[in-house]
């Protein structure tokens, strides 16, 4: 098995957060060449750079960046075991970086990550939010726990990644009260009618119109949008009807005034935690899985 030397990684730790080696020196009481020394030992034992020079500042490089972050966690695992064993309190909470695809409802994602809440009481909880491809990247460096998304990580993106199925359901239609004429034959009552679809390229806009293209029915399009609250918004205000997961049915309603019109069994939206692990091993992770595929999207 190959050890790294943490003496090594304490003193490239205490300069990266130092921001220079004169000032490492001080703190750590070591001649600079010392120092100088320990750092090129590290960078040739990861076979890495770990820092360059811009004019006369040091700068982490991104593997620096990587390799600090690692070291953060090492030494404040330490601290905490060092405060553990004289039984005092370690005051770290536990916590969760979790990174939401932006395509997903914000409503959704709610849904799903409540359960790591309920589960952890004191769980810090941590979100981002941002393009699926820009996520993966950040999930494969450790930056994220788990990414929430409605796709699942192809196998095209260069990352080591497992997908999880939390659930999935199907699909209704809302309208404000002036459309809720088309409740009458639906989903025949959606040709020419005024409809309001997410944006280009989303899981949920290939499923909807692919469904409306097999049943031979061209509704006029009078909104596309990338926010899905912005398009429920709207929806609401009577530009046109909108879908969404059944799932968000009862929310949905809850917040705007409007009628079902109706409901697509075969119009589905699947939902996939994306971990690094072939396993759940993080406890909230693990309990946002079991409590969507249990309650959640039980009934679909």
């Amino acid at each position: 098995m190959e050890w790294l030397n943490y003496h090594h990684l304490f003193y490239f730790w205490t300069v990266a957060r130092a921001g220079s080696i004169a000032r490492a020196s001080e703190e750590l009481r070591l001649a600079q060449p010392t120092i100088s020394n320990q750092l090129k030992t590290l960078e040739s034992h990861l076979g890495v750079k770990l820092l360059e020079r811009q004019g006369r500042r040091l700068v982490l490089t991104d593997a620096g960046r990587t390799v600090v972050r690692y070291a953060d966690d090492i030494f404040r695992t330490g601290q905490e075991l060092l405060r553990a064993v004289k039984g005092l309190p370690t005051g770290q909470r536990p916590r969760l970086v979790a990174g939401v695809a932006d395509v997903v409802p914000k409503r959704v994602a709610a849904l799903l990550l409540q359960p790591a809440v309920d589960a952890q009481p004191d769980l810090a909880l941590v979100c981002r939010e941002g393009p699926l491809p820009q996520l993966l990247a950040a999930l494969a460096i450790h930056e994220l726990d788990v990414v929430i998304a409605d796709v699942p990580a192809s196998e095209d993106v260069k990352v080591k990644a497992f997908n999880h199925a939390l659930g999935d359901c199907g699909t209704t239609f809302f309208a404000a009260p002036r459309l809720a004429h088309l409740r009458k034959g639906f989903p025949r009552s959606l040709e020419g009618a005024p409809v309001l679809l997410p944006a280009e390229g989303t899981a949920f806009r290939r499923g909807l119109e692919a469904w409306l293209g097999r049943l031979g029915i061209r509704p006029q399009v009078t909104g596309e949008f990338d926010d899905s609250a912005l398009m429920q918004t709207f929806g609401a205000r009577g530009l046109g009807v909108f879908a969404a997961p059944r799932v968000l049915e009862d929310d949905i309603r809850a917040r705007h005034e409007v009628t079902i019109v109706g409901r697509a069994d075969d119009v589905r939206e699947t939902y996939y935690a994306i971990t690094v692990e072939r396993r759940l091993r993080h406890p909230a992770v693990a309990a946002l899985a079991e409590a969507a595929r249990s309650a959640l999207f039980g009934d679909g």
